[in-house]
């Protein structure tokens, strides 16, 4: 057979693999919690699943719900109070249709710290403060009211300030902006370094599923194949990124995202988001199905209009996780 007819046929071999690689537009808060998303990416995990991903960092909430409510973005990595708050009609930001939110894969979980100025030695000296928070009803503003009701202050005795995301908030405490905000893991190391205090953690609410990945109900169930290969390009980023062989390589892919980060810094950053206890990255991207049950807690004493809260079968839908790890010769 002529070679010309033998490359025209590894061509049209091939094009439909390359045809049928589907664009994912995520968007997500900025810091080290996307590590497994850079590892996928750059390793080519998201393209052996036929998936290509782009990411868009927010400003905020308000404004990953509103564009992911509205189909601008396919994908959302975001906190899970407010996939509840926003189904339940107790969201920030106002919308034009239901959220009709899931959240189908883990993200981070534990891992919150109340951070303080360094004048600030007990929560009587928060007194007539305000507190820096990325939206007053909803995500960790509802972790911070219970830190500080635990505290011994009532909601009278301070006030709530919109200031962006985690990591805009960190920056705020450390040009003291704020004298106090909520701020996750591995983001918490630098301003603790700089002498901020802990004046409270989530470990004394319990566990807590942080942040993790949502999308849209009826999104999911068009796009079925892609969130599979989605989950499965993650889970497979993760578990390259949890391999203590490939520290180097992933403390250099850190960086490169992330530039104003230190070698010290990334490392410490692995070490917070993979080997703490209790907190940092879910194993295998599950959803801490008893950390969903402390946000319903939660919402339900905050949450207005009130409500009851106790369905997890209402926010989170495994089963595209479940069908992402039945791979060829079994289940992981």
């Amino acid at each position: 057979m002529p070679m010309k007819m033998l490359i025209a046929m590894a061509l049209a071999t091939f094009a439909p693999a390359v045809l049928a690689a589907q664009t994912l537009q995520v968007i997500v808060f900025q810091g080290g919690a996307n590590w497994p998303l850079w590892v996928a990416m750059e390793k080519g995990h998201f393209a052996s699943q036929g998936v290509e991903i782009k990411i868009t960092p927010t400003p905020g909430s308000v404004y990953l719900v509103q564009n992911l409510v509205e189909g601008k973005f396919d994908i959302g990595f975001m906190t899970f109070d407010n996939v509840v708050g926003y189904n339940e009609g107790q969201g920030e930001a106002k919308l034009d249709r239901p959220a009709d939110l899931i959240a189908f894969l883990g993200g981070l979980t534990g891992g919150l710290r109340l951070l303080v100025h360094p004048d600030i030695h007990s929560f009587a000296d928060l007194k007539g403060k305000s507190l820096a928070v990325d939206a007053p009803s909803t995500g960790y503003s509802l972790v911070l009211r219970k830190f500080l009701e635990q505290g011994g202050l009532s909601e009278a005795d301070y006030k709530l300030e919109n200031m962006g995301g985690t990591g805009e908030r960190a920056e705020a405490l450390m040009q003291n902006k704020t004298v106090g905000t909520i701020v996750t893991s591995p983001i918490d190391l630098l301003p603790i370094a700089k002498g901020y205090r802990v004046l409270a953690d989530s470990k004394s609410i319990g566990p807590y599923q942080a942040t993790l990945f949502v999308a849209r109900r009826e999104w999911a169930r068009a796009h079925e194949s892609e969130l599979v290969g989605f989950i499965r390009g993650y889970v497979d980023g993760l578990d390259w990124l949890s391999d203590p062989a490939h520290r180097d390589e992933a403390v250099a892919i850190y960086r490169k995202h992330l530039p104003k980060a230190t070698e010290q810094s990334a490392r410490k950053a692995w070490d917070a988001l993979l080997t703490a206890k209790d907190e940092g990255l879910s194993k295998q991207g599950r959803i801490d199905l008893a950390g969903v049950s402390t946000v319903l807690k939660l919402r339900s004493e905050y949450g207005r209009p009130q409500k009851q809260l106790t369905d997890p079968s209402r926010y989170v839908d495994e089963s595209y996780y479940e069908k992402a790890m039945q791979r060829t010769g079994g289940s992981r």
